[in-house]
């Protein structure tokens, strides 16, 4: 196990500057400033409750709309947490949660396998939070999966208020996260495969 899981990105592009700095081992703190309020009250909960440490300052294009922010926002993101992880070994490589919010209930479920996927099975009911549109959210998750390498599948089990919805993802991704790379003790510095790397 790495004594310091941290990482420190910028992307810069014409559309959007990001920066990001993330601790794996830290206790959930966070320092958000995206231009968009919910996407930065998502990634406030995502830290808190994965007690992962999380500074995220960005720019973009938001005259235009909030979908270049946003996933750039999940590519540094994920970007970040493979470089922490680094060879990811003495990891548990495996989270799940399932996450209430009022009426909503979410699932989501993770293997850091180095395989990038995402499956993607939350409906909204309307089309904005806010002023942010509800299908930004699978395309954050999506980036954060596939820069991060990881499978991720998010499921919503009920809800209809769509605040509601989107808080209890986060939620369970932050959590089934805070299990699947948090140090396995049993696991000494092993790489949790039968192949010997998590790698594509």
């Amino acid at each position: 196990m790495a004594a310091n899981r941290t990482a420190e990105l910028a992307r810069t592009t014409a559309e959007t500057d990001i920066r990001v700095r993330l601790d794996l081992d830290g206790t959930g703190r966070a320092g958000i400033a995206t231009g968009i309020g919910f996407l930065d009250h998502m990634l406030t909960a995502l830290a808190r409750h994965s007690l992962i440490d999380l500074d995220i300052q960005a720019t973009g294009d938001l005259h235009i709309d909030f979908h270049h922010t946003t996933e750039d926002v999940g590519i540094v993101i994920g970007q970040c947490l493979r470089k922490a992880l680094g060879e990811k070994r003495g990891i548990r490589r495996y989270g799940s949660a399932v996450i209430p919010m009022d009426e909503a209930l979410a699932e989501a479920a993770i293997d850091i396998s180095g395989r990038p996927f995402l499956a993607w099975s939350v409906p909204f009911a309307r089309d904005r939070i806010g002023e942010m549109d509800t299908e930004l959210f699978e395309e954050f998750f999506r980036a954060l999966a596939f820069n991060a390498g990881i499978t991720l599948h998010v499921t919503l089990k009920a809800g209809t208020n769509a605040h509601h919805v989107a808080e209890a993802c986060f939620k369970a991704l932050a959590r089934a996260l805070r299990m699947a790379v948090e140090p396995d003790p049993r696991a000494g510095d092993a790489v949790p495969s039968t192949k010997g790397v998590l790698e594509a």
